[in-house]
């Protein structure tokens, strides 16, 4: 596979950008090679600059769920472009596109829209203390819900822990209100709640991916959701659920379709935004009513709600309603992706576990299931770096990192499954033999 244009762009680019990507996980560097320059995509496939093609599963880290250059999305974009690209006032299609949101997601009663994922748990959190009066927030090892400084904590020894900073220039101060939980874990999440009372000071809000997909996809346990309701009641604190990956990916109804717990703040992404930069975050009255103009808590945004992401989010979030069955369909692929990928793995020996919700997916090189980060820490992420590359050599893309999921769109067909399937087969086999 000739990578000639990839590799002097890519060297270009880090003469000007650190470390050559405007992402981390962009750089490969968890899986090693070189990253692939894309300029252009369309349906399942992405094109990269030296005119490779590639099955894509990654389709922009999950906004994508029509695929590539969805014509009316396409279509909707154009148009909107032709009015302007942002006014910063108020627009009709704002109001349409947070009715859309609503009325899919019990519990919701108003949104707030905003431009990305990290902004929308940041404000959900400034928000949920605001209202519960409490200052500490409980995370989960392994969730990721941006970059903010509340939010890159990583846990200690223990179950329950304070957290410590996970980046540096988050201030200890700060990180000392966050908590972190194990994911499937009710009982380290009841001691945290214990700890933050003891030192006086009291949980305000928990912040959880109810199908998490940045360890990996590991979804919580239907019986452990239940059981954190049923402590954020006890306690009263605001149960946070980030649906900016699982939102109307997992499902029409995001998380929500697996669980039937009732957060009482959501937030939302990727696909909202049809692949442009767009997110939420929304609660019940009482609690949204808290934020400004109406309350004090003050959150703003001079791109927050532009014409032409929301004309593409709103596209495909009707596209989406109009034929609920797209769901089951990109079910189905993905089931009959992640079954071939585990028996092709065994065949030859290796043992791997696979998961799926809707159209996310996952696999890890693992002899057991996973549960919870340390679950996947214990993944061989050696083995996952020899089947990336190999994967990439055949035309394969997948997410560059163990810890992140898969997506399924529906401009995937039978074709490109079966011949992931095949090549992930030649690929095993490869590596069983030691070639």
């Amino acid at each position: 596979m000739n990578l000639l244009h990839s590799i002097n762009d890519f060297n270009e680019a880090k003469q000007v950008i650190v470390g050559g990507v405007n992402s981390p996980v962009r750089a490969f560097g968890s899986v090693g090679g070189v990253p692939r320059f894309i300029h252009k995509a369309k349906g399942a496939y992405i094109y990269d600059v030296d005119d490779n093609a590639y099955i894509d599963y990654v389709q922009s880290w999950g906004p994508l769920i029509f695929g590539h250059c969805d014509s009316d999305i396409e279509s909707s974009v154009l148009q909107s472009v032709q009015n302007g690209l942002s006014f910063g006032a108020p627009t009709e299609i704002e109001t349409t596109l947070a009715k859309e949101i609503i009325s899919a997601y019990d519990g919701i009663a108003k949104v707030r829209l905003v431009s990305s994922g990290t902004e929308a748990t940041m404000s959900a959190i400034r928000l949920a203390r605001a209202y519960s009066g409490r200052d500490d927030l409980i995370k989960f090892d392994g969730c990721y819900h941006g970059h903010s400084d509340s939010l890159l904590v990583s846990a200690g020894s223990g179950c329950a822990t304070f957290g410590a900073p996970s980046s540096p220039g988050v201030p200890s101060d700060l990180s000392k209100h966050t908590l972190v939980a194990r994911y499937n874990d009710i009982d380290s999440v009841r001691a945290c709640f214990e700890e933050s009372r003891t030192k006086g000071s009291g949980v305000g809000c928990v912040i959880i991916e109810p199908i998490a997909g940045n360890m990996g996809l590991v979804p919580a346990d239907r019986e452990f959701l239940h059981a954190l309701r049923s402590l954020c009641d006890e306690y009263g604190a605001v149960l946070i659920f980030d649906e900016v990956m699982s939102g109307f990916r997992a499902g029409l109804r995001g998380g929500l379709g697996y669980c039937d717990v009732l957060p009482d703040m959501a937030t939302f992404g990727k696909v909202i935004g049809g692949g442009m930069p767009l997110a939420a975050f929304g609660g019940r009255d009482e609690i949204m009513n808290l934020l400004s103009p109406v309350g004090s808590v003050y959150q703003a945004g001079t791109l927050s709600g532009n014409p032409v992401a929301v004309s593409a989010g709103l596209t495909a979030l009707l596209k989406l309603k109009s034929d609920p069955s797209i769901f089951d369909a990109l079910a189905h692929k993905a089931q009959i992706l992640t079954q071939g990928l585990k028996d092709a793995a065994q065949s030859t020996g290796i043992p791997l576990q696979v998961c799926h919700r809707g159209s996310m997916f996952g696999f890890f090189f693992n002899d057991r299931a996973v549960k919870n980060f340390d679950d996947a820490k214990r993944s061989d992420t050696a083995m996952f770096a020899k089947f990336h590359q190999k994967m990439l050599e055949k035309g394969v893309y997948f997410a560059c990192s163990q810890f992140e999921s898969g997506f399924i769109c529906t401009a995937m067909g039978e074709e490109e499954i079966r011949t992931t399937i095949e090549r992930a087969q030649e690929s095993f086999t490869e590596i069983a033999n030691g070639i």
